[in-house]
């Protein structure tokens, strides 16, 4: 079974899941003797966002690939279920209930925008009239009826991944997979991306999305898993995961020396910093902590110039799920219990 540090919802209280968009009970997969996923477990309610992080050759496109029915698991994996339908015994229905923007764009760039949305409807079976019906209407929600008549070959980089996008959804879809939708975009164009990713939600499509810019998964996803030599290292809300890494701190900073060396001398056990004259705290970053440490500089009379605080963030997360040596430990204490694996990061 997978390793997984932080509860999934049925494990909560006994409380029941909510209804599943997508369900996976270890998967496995091998290329040769090289064991790519190594029994996943996967629980994503219906109208969320899920981010599937990790790193280059994690497994997070085969993942995708297998639950797109573009290959297939292993024999000794566990059921999946893919809007309702098992993903061995019912492919042609999960492909029907599903719309995939892979990494790589799908658009053909030697036809025009509005070509390449009007051969969608023609592969998804609808009539003509249709096919001008909803590409028109996809084409002016993605802002790009204006551009419709040119060759996609002239389009942007932001542009191309909303044309990917609109070109998916010609289907209607109820489960999106994106893998790294966002890759090589320019800020604004990531924004607007996520801005689509958003809307699509509100209307009750489930989004799997994989990425490797932390702060989209941050911005976005409702539950985050962190997949590594092909196991689950961790998954829960951005928030819990961030609460499982020590490593929090207060860093103060001093202009004057003297200054420094009276705090230096009063907090023992803040690490120092004698080029930056600075120290640092560890500390959760709560109200009662930071007005603990103002109200003993202004007892003592010191003023700092400077104050910071650190709490951890997705990318502490990512680095010390996905570093060997932690990793290792956990997975050797059979993971399961979030305080394990806060032991296992130290």
């Amino acid at each position: 079974m997978a390793s997984s540090v932080m509860p999934t919802p049925n494990q909560e209280g006994g409380r029941p899941q909510p209804p599943a968009a997508i369900s996976v009970t270890d998967l496995r997969k091998s290329y040769g003797d090289k064991r790519v996923l190594d029994g996943i477990d996967l629980h994503i309610p219906t109208g969320s966002v899920f981010a599937l992080l990790g790193p280059n050759g994690a497994g997070k496109t085969t993942t995708v690939q297998i639950l797109s029915t573009l290959i297939c698991a292993d024999d000794d994996s566990g059921p999946v279920r893919v809007g309702g339908h098992d993903l061995a015994a019912d492919p042609q229905a999960v492909r029907a209930a599903i719309g995939v923007t892979g990494q790589f764009s799908a658009v053909d760039g030697l036809i025009t925008g509005e070509e390449n949305m009007l051969l969608m409807a023609d592969l998804h079976h609808l009539s003509r009239r249709e096919g001008r019906r909803v590409a028109a209407e996809l084409l002016e929600r993605f802002d790009l009826t204006e551009a419709a008549k040119k060759p996609a070959s002239t389009y942007s980089g932001g542009m191309k991944r909303r044309l990917d996008i609109a070109m998916t959804l010609v289907g209607d879809p109820r489960i999106i997979f994106l893998d790294e939708p966002t890759t090589g975009l320019d800020p604004r164009s990531r924004h607007t991306m996520w801005g689509i990713i958003r809307e699509l939600v509100t209307g009750g499509v489930t989004v799997f999305l994989t990425t490797q810019y932390l702060d989209e998964a941050d911005e976005l996803a409702d539950r985050i898993a962190v997949l590594h030599d092909g196991r689950i290292a961790a998954e829960g809300s951005a928030e819990e995961l961030k609460r499982m890494i020590p490593g929090g701190h207060v860093r103060l900073r001093f202009t004057d020396p003297a200054a420094y060396r009276s705090a230096a001398a009063a907090l023992g056990e803040a690490a120092r910093d004698d080029e930056a004259l600075a120290l640092q705290l560890p500390s959760d970053g709560s109200q009662r902590e930071l007005r603990s440490i103002l109200d003993w500089l202004d007892a003592a009379g010191i003023e700092a110039d400077e104050l910071t605080v650190h709490t951890p963030d997705l990318d502490d997360v990512f680095f010390a799920l996905t570093d060997s040596t932690t990793t290792a430990q956990g997975q050797a204490d059979n993971a399961g219990q979030p305080h394990q694996a806060k032991e296992a990061l130290r």
